[in-house]
């Protein structure tokens, strides 16, 4: 049987306090939504709804490149309410397994088992105890311990409230039950509302067996609804990124200050210290090592690179045996071959370094191509925007540029030159050859510093 999933992201999330909906802050790098969706993908679901709310337009419009199919719930009416809006284009005979946009973690081993336990006589509900379980619906069962119905707490008396096992509101079902019962559904309740939840009452009337599934963890069935609540989440998602980034042989100095907010692949004997992110796909080779605080994105680093501290490493290809830090910041399109060093508050942008390059101290490097043995000294920039276009600069092989040097682009600096510290370099320089470009020094004998007077006061 076919599985469809319909996704509930219609909330408006006014306790997030934000102008953003709930559905779309960020856990890890990615959407609470999008960590929904990619569980979905993962259960080889061949339908995928998302149900968006009112003026949730942002919503869609964000996340337009998922393939799926975008409902609309234009009133708020509840959680059978906004089931119901999706249940066209679904097919009767599928299983519908229903999630929320707002529940991030959930596994796919959880929801496997939780699909196995629905069948044409039966029903899977995801339930869990909770030792405090103030806001959710109650699971009532009876004296046998077989599930009767799900009583919201607004709408429960004292002895109910005081039952621990709590509606995580996730089930799988068969669509050609669902529709009967949605379309059954009142909201005759303190909320005014067609609550999911009453089509458990209806399938224990029908004969049908609900059958409750435990979450390996109860942190996967946790929902975002508040800054606290997110950040909660946020907290435990990165530890697991960081045991298994632990487990596959990379060393984390402190794993409870690791941020993964996307993907690392990395090598043998690894070694990353604290306050690092990643993010987008991090590529890192055998015995990296990153030393604290750094930023790295979408950055592919070769094999025994190291990385100092305080480094910002974005959209690059950094090669063998590189040195980078402190204080480097490596910008989109740069290319670093084998053996380059860059200093502290040295900047690169949409540079290719070739190997044995060295770029020490205070400079920046936008638009140029180094060639190899390059030694690039201190304060030394390529001017290379002129206030409405960007113009390369070619520095060949071998070349020594001396400190406090501006290259202004468009330049070549053939292989093999030298160019004295302080010059302003506007034209060619040939290959093998000085260029200087210095105003005369002058020195006056006699000469006094000015004094300031004292105040007689």
């Amino acid at each position: 049987m076919s599985l469809s999933v319909i996704i509930l992201a219609a909330g408006e999330g006014s306790r997030m306090r934000s102008k953003i909906p709930k559905v779309l802050h960020p856990l890890g790098g990615k959407t609470l939504l999008e960590h929904v969706i990619a569980t979905a993908r993962q259960l080889d679901a061949h339908h995928i709804c998302i149900v968006y709310g009112h003026g949730g337009e942002q919503v869609k419009s964000t996340l337009s490149y998922l393939d799926a199919d975008w409902i609309l719930q234009a009133e708020q009416l509840g959680t059978g309410h906004a089931v119901a809006q999706a249940m066209e284009p679904v097919a009767k005979h599928d299983t519908a397994l229903i999630l929320y946009g707002d529940v991030p973690l959930i596994t796919p081993a959880t929801l496997q088992k939780l699909i196995a336990a629905a069948g044409d006589h039966s029903l899977g509900l995801l339930t869990t105890p909770l030792e405090n379980p103030a806001g959710y619906g109650r699971i009532i069962r009876d004296k046998a311990g077989h599930v009767i119905r799900i009583v919201e707490e607004k709408d429960a008396n004292d002895q109910q409230r005081a039952v621990k096992e709590i509606n995580t509101g996730i089930m799988a079902v068969q669509v050609k039950r669902l529709k009967t019962w949605l379309a059954a559904l009142d909201n005759r309740n303190i909320q005014g509302e067609f609550y999911l939840t009453d089509i458990i009452a209806m399938a224990v009337n029908d004969g049908v067996t609900v059958n409750t599934v435990a979450p390996q963890t109860v942190t996967e069935t946790l929902g975002v609804n508040n800054r606290a609540q997110l950040a909660e989440l946020e907290r435990y998602y990165q530890q697991q990124q960081a045991m298994q980034l632990m487990m596959s042989g990379v060393t984390l100095r402190d794993p409870n200050r690791f941020d993964l907010r996307g993907e690392i692949t990395a090598g043998t004997d690894v070694t990353i210290d604290v306050n690092n992110v990643f993010e987008g796909k991090v590529v890192l080779g055998s015995r990296v090592q990153i030393g604290p605080n750094n930023i790295i994105r979408d950055a592919t680093i070769a094999d025994d690179v190291i990385i100092q501290s305080h480094c910002v490493i974005d959209n690059a290809v950094i090669g063998e045996q590189c040195r980078i830090g402190p204080y480097s910041r490596i910008r989109p399109e740069t290319k670093l071959g084998k053996d380059v060093h860059i200093g502290n508050f040295v900047e690169i942008k949409k540079s290719r370094v070739k190997d044995g390059s060295k770029i020490n101290h205070l400079s920046y490097v936008g638009d140029t191509a180094v060639g190899r043995n390059v030694n690039i000294g201190a304060g030394t920039i390529t001017c290379n925007y002129d206030g409405a276009n960007k113009h390369h600069t070619e520095i060949g092989d071998d070349v020594f540029i001396g400190s406090d040097t501006q290259l202004i682009a468009p330049v070549t600096v053939g292989s093999g030159a030298t160019i004295g510290a302080g010059s302003t370099i506007t034209r060619d320089v040939p290959p093998n050859e000085l260029a200087l470009s210095r105003s005369p020094q002058q020195s006056r004998s006699g000469w006094k510093r000015p004094i300031k007077k004292k105040s007689n006061d």
